[in-house]
């Protein structure tokens, strides 16, 4: 196996958001990445005192170590599980209800010894690429956030309407039944060469910039890694006009991408 990871704040003065890992079994048959992109909040009040990189980081050490050693569990349970307690470390602190309260896009895969299966899991919009033995690549989304008329984020108060709600778009924050909101799988490990992780600030290289398709993607972090793909991408946010008019665009996002050859 080979494993390559980065990741980079989308600027250098603030705390990076994302979080990301890869833990492999003492056995060494199989293994599980986990990679989050926490959601910003606008300036105000969140009901949390302890903000977005302590929930990513507490959310991510958890569903680390409930995937590895949890084999029994279906990652929705895991994501469920994690969520629970991540939420019991600061409900007795802070107000787990408010609609901005930490959270984050979660993409989980889990695959055992070569004759098993790969599992999957991704909610909101963060991407999982499936490489198979061809060369052929699938990407697996949560395509909800791209759904919603772009008129129906325009504020914040207009996205939380829609935030954790029916009709709109899901994140893990502080109630595990939100895991039965995400796109799972499973497919065989033997048909599966690689697998790619990448939060939407790294996806853009393919999403907003359409500088190639995710088998091009793929390519690219195979041959240059993971670092060299938010370096282009940061050089296309550079070149680019400054998008307006829409909150969920950013000029330069946090970035995170994982790449695992099986």
């Amino acid at each position: 196996m080979h494993f390559d990871l980065a990741t980079a704040p989308g600027r250098p003065e603030r705390l990076n958001e994302d979080w990301a890992s890869v833990a492999l079994p003492a056995s060494g048959q199989g293994g599980t990445l986990v990679v989050l992109d926490g959601v910003t909040p606008p300036q105000g009040d969140a009901g949390c005192v302890h903000g977005v990189p302590w929930f990513t980081a507490r959310l991510g050490g958890t569903l680390i170590e409930l995937s590895g050693s949890r084999c029994d569990l279906p990652l929705a349970d895991v994501l469920s599980e994690a969520i629970r307690r991540t939420a019991a470390a600061h409900r007795g602190t802070c107000d787990l209800s408010h609609v901005r309260t930490p959270q984050a896009t979660v993409v989980l895969a889990r695959w055992g010894e070569p004759s098993g299966e790969v599992e999957y899991l991704v909610l909101s919009d963060s991407t999982l690429l499936l490489e198979s033995a061809d060369g052929s690549v699938r990407a697996v989304l949560d395509d909800r956030l791209d759904r919603l008329p772009r008129e129906a984020l325009r504020t914040h108060a207009s996205a939380d309407a829609l935030r954790n709600a029916e009709g709109g778009f899901f994140t893990a924050a502080a109630d595990p039944a939100v895991a039965a909101r995400a796109v799972t799988g499973r497919i065989p490990r033997v048909g599966v060469r690689a697998l790619a992780a990448l939060t939407d600030g790294a996806s853009r290289w393919v999403d907003m910039f359409a500088e190639g398709d995710w088998a091009a993607c793929v390519g690219l972090l195979r041959k240059e890694g993971a670092q060299a793909l938010i370096d282009r991408v940061r050089a296309l946010e550079s070149a680019a006009e400054p998008r307006t008019g829409a909150i969920r665009f950013k000029l330069h996002d946090d970035a995170t991408a994982v790449f695992a050859e099986l």
